[in-house]
């Protein structure tokens, strides 16, 4: 499973890729927004069953772009 972990000015925000439904950690840092996603990802199997894990992800990788826009 692959997880998305970003930094913002509040802090970090993670959410996993392949996974059915909402899943979303955050924390102060890098560790602790990764350490809540993995809790929260286990709450939500727990939850709503193993049915919500993709059988094999479709994502192989995931890339940051920033192309330009007009606004």
């Amino acid at each position: 499973m692959k997880i998305i972990v970003e930094k913002d000015n509040d802090g970090y925000v993670a959410y996993p890729l392949g996974i059915k439904g909402v899943v979303v950690g955050e924390g102060d840092s890098y560790e602790e927004a990764l350490a809540d996603i993995k809790s929260a990802i286990n709450y939500h199997i727990e939850i709503f069953g193993q049915e919500v894990l993709e059988e094999e992800s479709s994502v192989l990788e995931a890339f940051v772009a920033e192309p330009k826009v007009p606004i």
